[in-house]
């Protein structure tokens, strides 16, 4: 992972990003904790680009909502496996 400290950022500004971003996406850490991601331009327009469509011209949001809503597994059988998975 591509990670900068924002004590970084302050003491070299934004040479410090664009030295980061060759690497790819940069993660920016402030207290040992993630804040932020710099995107390149390029990497931040394919994220804005429509999202390609699943085999028969559904977004994975259709597909997902056109799948049955009922399962193989009655909610006992569902408890009953959960029970044993967790008596490892």
């Amino acid at each position: 992972m591509n990670v900068l400290p924002i004590a970084e950022i302050k003491r070299r500004g934004m040479a410090a990003i664009e030295q980061a971003l060759r690497n790819g996406p940069v993660h920016i850490v402030k207290r040992n904790r993630p804040v932020a991601v710099v995107l390149s331009e390029d990497n931040y327009r394919a994220l804005c680009q429509p999202q390609s469509r699943l085999p028969g011209g559904m977004t994975a949001l259709q597909w997902l909502a056109a799948q049955p809503t009922k399962g193989l597994r009655t909610k006992a059988q569902i408890d009953r496996r959960l029970r044993q998975d967790r008596a490892w």
